[in-house]
């Protein structure tokens, strides 16, 4: 399986060029042609961005030459899809943002949604936000009811404030709730594919804007679907894993009279590249059975010697009344791509329902020289 940045490669350039080629037989295609050299010491955007460069040096003039030129390989290459549509989708909205027309704008939105479908325009389409948000977002609207399950999602993700791999979009940032209106038209859509969309969108808002994504999930929790609460539960993942009192509540875990006994640790000097094990019992101390959302948060050593806590995802459980819940976890510190593990003091903490338990230090040792 490819790297992320192996995604765009020389075969994706050799394919836009074949499928350009026969769109524009009397083009200029230097740059395109050259690109496949320029791609190897880059990441998996800037890769894009270069073939987007190329083809818009290849097809100069208009915003509708471009997309001609675009919509003839689209319908005469069976080879135009993939990763290439990533650059050509870019192509057409820098075009169309560089003419400043709203008839270039409204037609570069509708190739947009014609595209999407061969791999995604979500990358794309950010330009086109940027550039006029309100206009875009009217389009936008009457994509939530596309027949089409591909356009739909795209007005989710599309749309997303902390897409992966995109551009950010400022404004959406700025103007608190603009995009809920999209994913109250979809949340209840028939695509386990979109809804998860939306679920991540409204997940992406809630780094800034808790209280307001918890409205909006107390909204859909009070006429529902089927899969409702599934994609709830899945949109306030980060707000749980920090404590959010009311994502935890709205999910169920309220606060529970807990005893806690643990975490106790199995060494108190853990060797790079190996594991710490740790145990815990929790007693429900209640009158009342005790709904639990367990976690637990492990304190990483920064490299200024302060500490940045990780969350992981323990259990959830119902305890009645006197009832005890035993964990049993190993953590891990083999080495990963994600993460730079400092030598030093480190901490773990349970969270139960949002709530600290008492915090156990231990020290992780260094990489051998």
């Amino acid at each position: 399986m490819p790297f992320a940045d192996e995604l765009v490669n020389d075969r994706t350039a050799r394919d836009l060029l074949s499928a350009i080629e026969k769109a524009a037989p009397t083009a200029e295609l230097t740059a395109l042609r050259a690109a496949p050299g320029l791609l190897g010491p880059l990441a998996l955007r800037p890769r894009a961005d270069v073939l987007r460069d190329a083809l818009l040096a290849g097809i100069p003039g208009t915003y509708a030459e471009l997309a001609g030129v675009v919509r003839t390989a689209a319908d005469s290459s069976e080879g135009f899809t993939g990763w290439l549509i990533w650059p050509v989708t870019s192509a057409i909205a820098a075009r169309a943002v560089e003419e400043n027309s709203t008839t270039a704008f409204d037609d570069a939105m509708a190739l947009l949604a014609d595209l999407t479908g061969r791999l995604t325009a979500e990358f794309a389409i950010r330009a086109l936000l940027r550039h006029d948000l309100d206009r875009a977002l009217g389009i936008i609207a009457r994509w939530t009811t596309s027949d089409d399950i591909e356009v739909r999602r795209l007005a989710s993700e599309g749309t997303r404030p902390y897409l992966p791999w995109s551009t950010r979009v400022p404004e959406i940032i700025a103007r608190r709730g603009i995009t809920v209106p999209i994913l109250d038209a979809l949340y209840l859509d028939d695509s386990e594919y979109v809804r998860r969309s939306v679920a991540n969108h409204l997940n992406d808002l809630s780094r800034d804007e808790p209280d307001l994504v918890v409205a909006a999930a107390r909204r859909w929790l009070d006429a529902p679907g089927a899969d409702t609460a599934r994609l709830v539960r899945h949109a306030l993942r980060t707000l749980v894993k920090s404590g959010h009192p009311g994502a935890l509540e709205l999910l169920g875990f309220a606060h529970a009279a807990v005893e806690i006994d643990g975490p106790l640790l199995d060494r108190t000097t853990v060797p790079f590249g190996g594991s710490i094990r740790f145990t815990a019992t929790i007693r429900n101390t209640g009158a009342t059975p005790a709904r639990l959302s367990i976690d637990y948060v492990i304190h990483h050593r920064k490299a200024n010697g302060g500490q940045t806590g990780k969350t992981f995802k323990l259990a959830t459980c119902t305890l009645a009344p006197g009832e005890a819940h035993t964990i049993d976890r190993e953590h891990s510190f083999r080495p990963i791509s994600t993460r730079r593990y400092y030598p030093g003091g480190h901490a773990i903490e349970l969270r139960i329902n949002g709530i600290a338990s008492d915090r156990f230090t231990f020290d992780l040792e260094a990489a051998p020289a």
